[in-house]
Formats: structure tokens, C-alpha cells, sequence
């Protein structure tokens, strides 16, 4: 099954509500097709053609998940941005990717040698002017589940980021898989209050919904006070662990309150053991914990009918093989991303010889089966849901002049599951205050990345062969969360 027919399915009851908005506004499926079909429309007009790429930086809105699935239809490729990148980064992203297009918020600065649409978060923008130009009804490019949908970068171990490249196969599979495996129905109604340029909440929890026929509950972000308000006309939540973290400290968190909700979701971060236990013994629902990362999309989930095991993300996916070689996790399925963007070495060496992604993450299944990650070989914080690979931002510190060197590493936070926090060794006889190095880092990271910590010392621990043990910097600076 392809996106595209998942939208045909849809599309005989077109009159049902797939997504109300906090501001007032209500899409019906009919609605919300007609919507992607204008954008389609516009863009195409704009002389966008098949296999080009339409890049989005622009804040959460109903339209910005309209354009995801105006490109599947144009056969046009989604190149989502997180809203925090700076001009740096951004320029790095316009390079590589070399879209033909450029949509952004109408606040933001417009670069220079590329086509500039914009878009903002209440249904404004010369991208919606372009749209209601249009006429007529779109005609759909033709399916093929192996077409390019979406590039996502993710960070590069290297301090460059790479385009993991997603087919319209990838995530129609997923949706199918996820809505039977967690049972959504129409009769759903989902609160989305996650950002919709990150997997988890532009594809994971938009393309389930859509697939059961349900419907968004869709909030602009995640406010605790909110989410209790509209609590009572939702059945599910998905969210990353700092949503359950802080709703815990809301004393209107109680079995009552949730008595009608069926699923909670949690992921793109670990859920700490003892968050899952007060969440139970608050509510009485046991917080369902899946894995999945940006070139697999969803990769193991626990069951929804059956223990739903604290510390643990589940067992594979229906069509997913998951398996555990030398300690490190391996997926192969339709789930998995095709390759890197114009890095076909790069591309080789994360695969094995038959055919499974090396997801780079260490784990092991315990003694009923269930995936447990014990840790990521290649060295990646997340903090938040989003993902911070240390070189990128070690780097930029150890350009900075006074710096010698430096090492970046996660330590727990009960709020974020890991803090970015920069160990740094300056040069002798320099003065540099943390600060600096903090206002420095802002203005080329995005915010996520920069390190809400640093820390001075005369020297990094090594081992015998040179190498920073990171691993002792975690036990000498790590506070278990409380």
C-alpha cells in the first residue's frame, strides 16, 4: 500500500474531520487533499519538476504537513528543516540538497540564488497566494512506492550532516504497520503536539492517523495546561519522554483525567524506568515505548495488547527484521531509507553485505524477547527527541581562540533525557568564560545543540592508545536524574 492509496481510502468518506486546530480551524480529509492539491498545483507551477527538492523551514501548521503530502503527489522531495538552524546551517542544507525551491517563515531572511515562497503558521504567504491561483484538480504523479519522498538530514559523526533519503514505500509501510499494531481506528482522536520537522511528529504520528482514518487534536506546541484541556476529547498522545516528565507535575494528572484515553506513546528518546513507573501508578497506563531513528522510520515497538516492559522499546515491527550482531542493532525491512544523499560510500559502509541498515545504537533482547538499548556506539546525545552528534558542535568550540581542545558528551537530565555538556581545555595562560563560548556556539547552532554546560578543566582523561575516554567524563560529571 502507497500513500497515495491510503489517501483514495480516505477520501470516500471526504466529509469526516482529520484535523482540528487550537486556533478554531477545522480540515476535513476532503478539505486537507484539496489543500495539498493546490500546493501541488503551485508548485509546479513555480517550475518545480519530478525529483526536485522542496525545501521547508517554516513553523508548525496545518499547512506545513499539507506540503509534505503535496510533494508525494508532484513527485516533488520534502526536505524539512528544524525551525532553531541558523543561517549557517541552513546554507550548508541549500549546497548539498540544491532544492529548487525554498519555503520559509515570511519573518525569516531570504537567501539569495534560490526561489523563495513563504509560508507562516496561520494559512498566510505568497505560497498560499500562489495556491489560490490555482484551478481545477490536481492529477496525481504516478505511484511508484520506490519514489524519493523525503531527504532528512541527520548529523554526521564527522560534523557534517547527511541526507538520509525516504521513499513514499517507507512511510506508507510504517503507517499501515503502526495503525494495526496500535490499533487506531476513526474513532481516534490524537493530540499532536510534537514539531512536524522531526520524523516523530511529521510522519510518525500525521501518516498513523491519517491511515486509520482518524483525527489531530493539533496544538502549535507542547504546553502542559493545554494538553489537560483538551485531554478529555482525546484517546492517544504521542510524545517524547520530557512530555511525560512534566505533565507528572501537574497534580491534574490522575486516573479521572485519563480514564478515557487509550495510549500513551512515548520515543525518540529513552523513557527513564522510574518516569514509566510514577506515569502507571498516576494514571494506570503503562506509557508504550517504540524505537525508530530518521533512516528507519519505526523499527520495534512494545505490544499494546500484552506487558508493556519498562527500559525495554519491544520487539520488531510486522515485515521489520531487527536483529543484534556483536552487540550492536541491525534492521532490515521496508521501513528502511534507500541511502545517503549523494554519498554512495557512505551509503555502503552503514550496511551490511545482507542488506541490514547498522543502526549504530548497542543493545541486546532480554529474556522475553524484548529489545533493550544499551547505548550508542556512535557517540549520539539526544536531548529533547532531537539528535546532537558531539564533533559537530567540538569543532566549533575547539576553533574558538584560547581553546586547546574539548569533548562533548549527554549527561542525564530528568526533563530532556540527556543535557549537551562541553568539557574544554584551554590553552595556557587564556581566559575564556563559559558564557562566551555559549554565545559564541548560538550563533552558528541551533539551539538543541548548544551545550547548557560547560565545563573547564586542565586535561581530558585518555586511554593507553590516546583516545578521551568519554565514558569517564559521564561518571565523574553524570547526576543520576531525579
Amino acid at each position: 500500500m502507497t500513500l497515495l492509496e491510503i489517501a483514495q481510502a480516505r477520501l470516500r468518506d471526504p466529509d469526516s474531520i482529520f484535523i482540528e486546530c487550537d486556533d478554531g480551524r477545522i480540515f476535513t480529509y476532503g478539505q486537507f487533499w484539496h489543500l495539498a492539491g493546490q500546493f501541488a498545483q503551485a508548485l509546479v507551477s513555480e517550475g518545480a519538476k519530478p525529483g526536485d527538492r522542496i525545501a521547508v523551514q517554516v513553523e508548525k501548521s496545518v499547512e506545513a504537513i499539507a506540503l509534505f503530502y503535496a510533494c508525494v503527489r508532484s513527485g516533488l522531495v520534502f526536505l524539512p528543516m528544524n525551525t532553531a538552524y541558523t543561517a549557517n546551517e541552513i546554507s550548508y542544507f541549500l549546497g548539498d540538497a540544491e532544492p529548487s525551491i525554498f519555503i520559509i517563515s515570511p519573518e525569516k531572511p531570504q537567501p539569495t540564488g534560490i526561489r523563495v515562497l513563504t509560508l507562516d503558521d496561520v494559512g498566510g504567504g505568497t505560497l498560499i497566494d500562489a495556491a489560490r491561483q490555482t484551478a481545477g484538480v490536481f492529477e496525481d504523479i504516478a505511484d511508484d512506492a520506490e519514489r524519493m519522498a523525503a531527504i532528512l538530514y541527520t548529523s554526521g559523526t564527522t560534523g557534517k550532516s547527511k541526507g538520509a533519503i525516504l521513499s513514499v514505500g517507507n512511510f506508507a509501510s510504517n503507517a499501515h504497520a503502526l495503525a494495526q499494531l496500535w490499533q487506531f481506528t476513526p474513532q481516534d482522536r490524537l493530540i499532536h503536539a510534537l514539531p512536524v520537522y522531526h520524523t516523530h511528529g511529521l510522519f510518525v504520528a500525521t501518516n498513523t492517523v491519517f491511515a486509520s482514518g482518524g483525527r489531530l487534536l493539533f496544538r502549535r506546541k507542547f504546553e502542559v495546561e493545554d494538553i489537560m484541556r483538551v485531554l478529555p476529547q482525546a484517546t492517544a498522545l504521542m510524545g517524547v519522554p520530557t512530555f511525560y516528565t512534566r505533565l507528572l507535575q501537574n497534580k491534574g494528572l490522575t486516573r479521572d483525567a485519563t480514564k478515557h484515553m487509550r495510549l500513551f506513546v512515548s520515543g525518540s528518546a529513552p523513557l527513564l524506568a522510574e518516569t514509566h513507573k510514577e506515569f502507571f501508578e498516576r494514571t494506570g497506563h503503562a506509557v508504550l515505548e517504540r524505537y525508530g531513528m530518521t533512516e528507519t522510520n519505526m523499527n520495534t515497538s512494545n505490544p499494546y495488547a500484552g506487558e508493556r516492559r519498562a527500559g525495554t522499546v519491544g520487539m520488531a515491527l510486522p515485515e521489520t527484521d531487527v536483529r543484534v550482531r556483536e552487540g550492536g542493532i541491525e534492521v532490515k525491512g521496508p521501513n528502511v531509507f534507500k541511502g545517503y544523499w549523494r554519498n554512495p560510500e557512505k551509503t555502503r559502509a552503514e550496511f551490511t553485505d545482507d542488506g541490514y541498515f547498522m543502526t549504530g545504537d548497542l543493545g541486546h533482547f532480554d529474556e522475553k524477547g524484548y529489545l533493550v538499548i544499551s547505548g550508542r556506539a556512535k557517540d549520539l546525545i539526544i536531548t529533547g527527541g532531537f539528535n546532537v552528534y558531539p564533533k559537530e558542535v567540538e569543532e566549533l568550540i575547539d576553533a574558538m581562540p584560547g581553546v586547546l581542545e574539548s569533548a562533548v558528551i549527554g549527561l542525564p537530565d530528568s526533563d530532556f533525557g540527556e543535557t549537551v555538556t562541553a568539557v574544554v581545555v584551554l590553552k595556557t595562560g587564556a581566559s575564556l568564560a563559559s558564557a562566551d563560548i555559549i554565545l559564541s556556539l548560538k550563533l552558528n547552532l541551533a539551539s538543541f545543540k548548544c551545550p547548557k554546560r560547560i565545563i573547564i578543566v586542565d586535561e581530558l582523561p585518555r586511554n593507553a592508545m590516546g583516545k578521551v575516554q568519554k565514558n569517564v567524563l559521564r561518571q565523574t560529571y553524570g547526576v543520576r536524574p531525579v
